[in-house]
């Protein structure tokens, strides 16, 4: 027979071990949560103060230096020409994106419901083509890009126009295969009733395709902006002027050098270039789970 005094152990006991079991179920999931969300924001909040530390070194002994200020954000717009190293990263991530994105789509339409000669190669091509890096290519393009400025002299192929036509074809390989799969998902009864109805090929794509396919759309689309912003070694090739060069290259400029390293300007461009990559995954984010996921399911 259980007495009262052991009554309250036991309630003890049976409490521990359902805490212990909830722990081993969902509590550890919180734990790794917690963790993860720390490790990503401490380099966010470093850089943060290295951005308000006057002193415009990296080192400090607080999170949030003495007599934090914003002097180096003005001194990057003062100093540097920052604001067209912006506009022109944003020109030609947005641009090249766009039509990089417009381009794959149309390849992709061609290669899942088309059926051609040398199809199957092309296919093949693109993916073998993406193999190889784009850096072991820069002397060829450099060459082609000094004879079509050669042919064209008001072309110029150190300029931020010149780069946006070099982007623009960079990643449609990736992007064209990433559509592909995704065009095969849809039934071809959409295409097929379309057509009987009297539709054309450019109907059915813009006007029933595209609506269908937006989600991997958004990812590509995402994908492309992210890469071009950050890209660094060809735009460092081909830009030499300071006002056509884009983020990535300017901002390598700051810390450069042996005896000017401006970290405070750094970190504040850093804060800065990191908003439109924000700004675009908050517009896209309700196609992007959905085309990320898209395939997984499939019943």
């Amino acid at each position: 027979m259980t007495t009262h005094a052991d009554a309250p152990a036991g309630n003890r006991n049976a409490g521990r071990a359902s805490k212990g079991r909830w722990f081993a179920q969902v509590g550890w999931r919180h734990v790794v949560g917690v963790l993860a969300v720390a490790f990503s924001l401490f380099p966010i909040l470093f850089v943060l103060s290295a951005a308000l530390n006057p002193l415009g070194t990296l080192s400090s002994t607080e999170l949030l230096p003495t007599g934090a200020s914003v002097e180096n954000f003005t001194n990057l717009f003062d100093k540097t020409a920052f604001g067209y190293w912006f506009l022109n990263s944003l020109l030609i991530a947005g641009a090249s994106s766009f039509v990089s994105i417009l381009l794959s789509a149309l390849a992709a339409y061609a290669f899942s419901r088309m059926r051609f000669a040398g199809r199957r190669i092309g296919l093949l091509a693109l993916l073998l083509i993406q193999m190889f890096p784009q850096f072991l290519a820069i002397v060829a393009i450099f060459l082609i890009f000094t004879t079509v400025t050669d042919l064209w002299p008001s072309l110029g192929f150190n300029t931020p126009w010149g780069l946006f036509l070099l982007y623009m074809g960079g990643a449609l390989g990736v992007n064209t295969w990433l559509m592909k799969g995704f065009f095969d998902t849809l039934p071809r009864e959409l295409d097929e009733s379309a057509t009987v109805d009297g539709a054309s090929h450019a109907q059915v794509f813009f006007r029933i395709m595209l609506p269908l396919v937006a989600p991997i759309l958004a990812v590509t689309a995402l994908l492309s902006f992210i890469g071009t912003i950050n890209e660094f070694m060809i735009a460092n090739v081909f830009l030499t002027d300071t006002e056509s060069k884009t983020l990535a290259v300017g901002m390598w400029g700051l810390v450069a050098g042996e005896r000017n390293n401006n970290f405070g300007m750094f970190a504040a461009g850093t804060l800065l270039t990191a908003i439109p990559t924000v700004v675009v995954f908050q517009l896209l984010q309700r196609y992007i789970v959905s085309g990320l996921t898209a395939g997984a399911v499939k019943g």
